[in-house]
């Protein structure tokens, strides 16, 4: 039979995994292959850390494990730095819930505090998010510096985007075409996470 001990970590594990990432992960980047993804690592992380802390195991060879797994990337599909992000937490957070030595109210003020330190950190309140996006260009003639201030308008007038602020990124003089790297703040209610967003290309030559 499983002790009350076991029942009350794995019950915390899996509440704190829940709220990670489907109230703060999923509704911002709608990705639902990484939510399978997390869920697992964090049971499987949960149930190795937690049995081989009880049969004393080197402390070497857990945190061993939690390195293997925190460093760990898809061969088919390349992470990004806030996916890897949120994958380290849901690791640290079936670490802290199979080994800390603290009463159960003790873990969940714990795993509490990460959760509400991490949307806060993610949200709005902290920093204003802002989305970068590639774009192909073909006014070559905007790409000047004098002219910086009419091609910003142009790019605001053509992608009814917000831009505050740009850079150019590649100059292709053949095809009179530029590629931009364009920035503007993701608006309240949006829920395009910034690095799927700057994995578009947006198109505004008029070429097809």
């Amino acid at each position: 039979m499983f002790s009350v001990d076991f029942l009350i970590r794995t019950l915390i594990d899996l509440v704190a995994i829940t709220i990670l990432v489907r109230v703060l992960y999923y509704p911002i980047y709608k990705n639902s292959e990484f939510v399978f993804s997390y869920f697992l690592f964090n049971f499987i992380v949960f149930l190795l850390t937690l049995f081989l802390h009880n049969i004393e195991v080197s402390m070497g060879l857990t945190f061993g494990l939690f390195a293997i797994f925190s460093m760990l990337r898809y061969r088919t599909e390349s992470i990004s730095i806030k996916e890897m992000t949120y994958l380290f937490l849901s690791i640290a957070i079936a670490m802290l819930c199979a080994i800390i030595n603290t009463t159960p109210l003790g873990i969940a003020t714990i795993v509490g505090f990460i959760l509400l330190l991490t949307w806060f950190v993610d949200s709005n309140l902290f920093l204003k998010k802002e989305v970068r996006r590639t774009v192909l260009y073909e006014k070559i003639d905007l790409i000047k510096p004098e002219n910086h201030n009419k091609l910003l308008r142009d790019l605001q007038k053509r992608t009814g985007l917000n831009i505050h602020r740009f850079y150019v990124q590649k100059i292709d003089f053949l095809r009179d075409t530029a590629v931009l790297k364009i920035f503007y703040y993701e608006k309240q209610g949006e829920q395009n996470g910034v690095d799927h967003a700057e994995k578009q290309v947006i198109d505004i030559t008029g070429e097809h």
